[in-house]
């Protein structure tokens, strides 16, 4: 009896994720992620991007850099391709701590992450040691930078 009641569930189950599924949309990528792939990351790995956090000026001369290197891009991608990095890699403020977030966060986490987390010290003193436990390489002077810099930056709006 037991064995047709799981039965039962699992069809029940499977019935409910497939009847889901139609309505579930993917989320639609931008087109400057998707130059970014096709053009760069087949030949570097996303740290080159995630690690420089440029401005438009900054992104608009690595892109021509990249180009002169022979990155294959269409004269009107690079537009599209600047925009998409500054808005999504673009400049964090300055200050101490920053160099931490750059080169220990991003290990893991992209810019974005950071940008749209909002918490008070108490908050972050919590996500970075969480992080540790996750094996984050952070030292004592890290976790005190990063904390000072995300905490003065990224604080609650109010």
């Amino acid at each position: 009896m037991r064995s047709v009641v799981r039965c039962a569930a699992a069809i029940a189950l499977t019935w409910l994720i497939a009847a889901a599924a139609p309505g579930q949309e993917t989320a639609k990528s931008e087109p400057g992620e998707e130059i970014l792939t096709r053009a760069c990351l087949k030949c570097h790995d996303h740290r080159a991007v995630d690690t420089q956090a440029l401005d438009e000026e900054g992104w608009t001369g690595v892109v021509k850099a990249e180009i002169a290197k022979g990155a294959e891009l269409k004269t009107t991608e690079v537009p599209v391709l600047v925009d998409y990095l500054t808005r999504f890699h673009g400049p964090l403020p300055d200050g101490a701590g920053k160099e931490v977030i750059l080169t220990i966060c991003t290990q893991c986490h992209d810019l974005q992450r950071v940008r749209r987390t909002r918490l008070n010290a108490e908050g972050w003193a919590e996500v970075l040691g969480n992080m540790i436990n996750e094996g984050a390489p952070l030292t004592d002077a890290d976790f005190a930078a990063a904390l000072r810099y995300l905490a003065r930056n990224f604080r609650p709006e109010r």
